[in-house]
């Protein structure tokens, strides 16, 4: 998929720990399966429910063009969208933070922080595996529950 920045499956290892605090919005808490990454992340959980010990892929991309090439910076829900059709939830948001060790040497921990419409989340994890993260670049989330 062009324009990819991340891909991981995750395990859900917990919903709402610190209690529920909106109706409609849960905060899932989330290890990953293959690069060693932690992710908590704020879902509409009216739309799209996700239990514990659930498993989720989580695509990142910057585009949803099959062809790579940037969007045209505004997101078009009329427009047909290939990818989006393989997954399940797709959010539209920015990079509003990037913290930690960003020398990208072997033990450098980085966290991305990206907000999708006050929706919030935070990857954590290896430098080397965030590198592509921009200060205020545009994001894609996109996810769809996975068996185990």
């Amino acid at each position: 998929m062009a324009g990819v920045i991340f891909e991981d499956t995750f395990l859900v290892k917990s919903v709402d720990p610190d209690g529920k605090k909106f109706d409609r919005v849960s905060r899932y808490f989330c290890d990953s399966e293959t690069l060693g990454m932690e992710l908590i992340l704020d879902i509409n959980s009216q739309i799209y429910p996700i239990e514990a010990n659930e498993k989720i892929r989580l695509v990142l991309a910057t585009t949803l063009r099959e062809d790579g090439l940037a969007d045209e910076g505004e997101y078009d829900p009329k427009a047909d969208y290939p990818i989006v059709k393989k997954f399940e939830y797709v959010m539209y948001g920015k990079v509003y933070r990037l913290e930690g060790d960003t020398s990208n040497n072997e033990n450098s921990i980085l966290s991305a922080y990206a907000s999708f419409g006050g929706l919030l989340m935070r990857l954590k994890g290896a430098a080397m595996n965030l590198h592509p993260f921009e200060l205020d670049m545009n994001l894609y989330l996109l996810i769809k529950k996975t068996s185990f």
